[in-house]
């Protein structure tokens, strides 16, 4: 980022290190999830995969869009984005799903717990940095509309084969 541009930031009253970690946590998440939905859309079976299967891949493809953008704002406030899975799941707040069973009903419902999870993150950090870091806060803003977004879309999925989606299905984000 140029000179200015993290002045700006630092006058604003935050500390661009937080911002950068906070970042990074979310840019860890955006991995885990592309790669859960990527594996989901892989393995999918029952009478629903042919509906969730591209559902899934196309959320896969927006996650890792956010994770680009959260790259390259970290890149931009002087930070390194995490560049290994181990430090993916290490920073990592709403963690990885691994999907052991194929089902897609079992798939939906923990996406929607990926995604639910991410909502949360996004709305803390939006209030973070709202009104201090115009530029975090457009980018954040964008992802968490994705991310509510994908929520109603996978509910959707779920109201329309009338899957149980248990209201109790709450982020079971890792607490740091």
């Amino acid at each position: 980022m140029g000179m200015i541009g993290k002045q700006i930031v630092e006058q604003s009253g935050l500390d661009v290190q937080e911002v950068v970690r906070l970042l990074n946590k979310a840019f860890s998440d955006e991995w885990l999830a592309y790669y859960q939905y990527w594996a989901g859309a892989q393995v999918v079976s029952g009478i629903m995969a042919p509906v969730l299967r591209p559902e899934l891949e196309e959320h896969a493809n927006e996650e890792l869009d956010h994770a680009k953008k959260l790259s390259k704002r970290i890149i931009e406030l002087g930070g390194t984005p995490v560049l290994s899975p181990e430090g993916w799941y290490k920073e990592s707040t709403c963690g990885y799903l691994v999907p052991k069973n194929s089902e897609a009903a079992t798939l939906l419902r923990q996406n929607l717990q990926g995604e639910r999870c991410a909502i949360e993150v996004y709305h803390k950090l939006l209030k973070y940095v709202l009104n201090k870091d115009m530029i975090t806060a457009h980018i954040v803003r964008q992802i968490l509309q994705d991310e509510i977004e994908h929520e109603q879309e996978l509910e959707d999925i779920g109201k329309d084969y009338k899957i149980v989606l248990d209201g109790s299905i709450t982020c079971k984000c890792k607490k740091k």
